[in-house]
């Protein structure tokens, strides 16, 4: 490791090459051009939905190369990346990988890194490079489209969805009754060998730093200590949680909302798994962001700041909403079937640039024995 890098850097490796986080759904991590996404695994690039008078960039606007560093999986933010491609005329270079991975390499390449944009699966990555110097001051009137509570305070990154944590569960052996108001509850002896989870997944990192920012370091040790003790099924990612719930493997997943409501909307009202809200205020109630920054050695400043405008304007939101199932933070773009309004989650309110300390998370799940 280069002298004086962050130690971030070497816990955020070690994790990924543990279980190399999401990796089963975030595509090729090498970098270039991404490779074509089946027909059949993802809209085609002309049919993201760009709604007219949307912010989408003209071909003349900006030109050359740009490069993206995705913690989002080419699965769902390839069509839209493709289809910014073909608006622009750009020559779009992306790299995939876990977002964990992602903002290592970010932070090891440092003033040498190619990437011009780091478009992140949460909240805790983005400000981890943050704290690191790595992004450019946004444009005011980017960051204004989004509500302050789902961008950083200094202007450095801002928020593109939002994402509830829910316990998904198998609707075959439970009901909504059955499940605890808090996440915490969890560790009832009841729910031993019950319970899938993705330790080395970059939304359930976020979470566990909501813990210890919410409850104190004490509460979040000793509650992954007894989930730990309850013999909790370890996945690669949600994706793979929800299809072990259908499968039977397990009766419920700490997941994001929106993995259970795209197999819902792709097999049908049959598909048995339904998401659970926690009470209002409790930990596992949080709505984080899926997220962009633009680093401050970008080449080419001009195209990244339009890919960011594209993301938050009208066409970018609607194909997320649509598509992905997420909260659009762009206001007056409609929520997907079956998404619960945010008012209604009751998350607690705090800064989510709090997330930040992610090397203090990954030291914490690794004492807990969890990686």
């Amino acid at each position: 490791m280069r002298p004086g890098l962050p130690r971030f850097v070497s816990l955020a490796v070690a994790s990924a090459m543990l279980v190399a986080a999401c990796s089963s759904s975030s595509g090729s991590a090498g970098a270039g051009v991404a490779p074509s996404v089946p027909a059949s695994a993802t809209p085609s690039a002309s049919a993201v939905p760009v709604p007219s008078g949307s912010t989408e960039p003209t071909t003349s606007a900006v030109t050359g190369r740009l490069t993206i560093y995705s913690g989002r999986s080419e699965e769902l933010v390839g069509p839209l990346i493709d289809r910014f491609r073909e608006a622009t005329g750009l020559d779009v270079q992306v790299k995939y990988g876990s977002t964990s991975e992602i903002a290592a390499t970010i932070l090891e390449e440092a003033d040498v890194s190619p990437a011009d944009v780091f478009l992140a699966q949460d909240a805790g990555a983005l400000g981890a490079v943050a704290k690191e110097g790595r992004f450019a001051p946004l444009p005011q009137r980017v960051l204004d489209l989004v509500e302050p509570r789902f961008r950083a305070d200094d202007g450095s990154w801002l928020g593109v969805t939002g994402r509830a944590r829910v316990a998904a569960y198998d609707t075959r052996v439970l009901s909504e009754a059955d499940l605890p108001t808090s996440v915490l509850d969890f560790t009832d002896p009841k729910w031993k060998g019950t319970i899938g989870w993705a330790p080395t997944n970059g939304s359930f990192q976020s979470f566990v730093t909501a813990l210890r920012v919410l409850r104190g370091e004490a509460v979040a040790k000793q509650w992954l200590e007894a989930m730990q003790a309850n013999e909790p099924k370890v996945y690669e990612g949600n994706d793979a949680i929800i299809m072990a719930l259908a499968a039977g493997e397990i009766e419920v997943g700490l997941v994001n909302h929106y993995y259970a409501l795209r197999q819902i909307a792709e097999q049908g009202e049959s598909f048995p798994v339904r998401n659970h809200y926690f009470a209002a205020g409790d930990p596992g109630a949080l709505v984080n962001v899926s997220g962009v920054g633009i680093l401050k050695t970008a080449r080419n400043p001009p195209a990244a700041e339009a890919f960011v405008e594209y993301l938050v304007g009208e066409g970018g939101q609607t194909y997320f909403a649509e598509t992905g199932y997420e909260y659009p933070l762009l206001a007056g773009i409609s929520l997907g079937k079956d998404v619960k309004p945010l008012e209604e989650i009751g998350s607690s309110r705090f800064d989510l640039s709090d997330l930040d300390d992610l090397e203090s998370t990954l030291r914490l799940l690794q004492e807990s024995g969890v990686l």
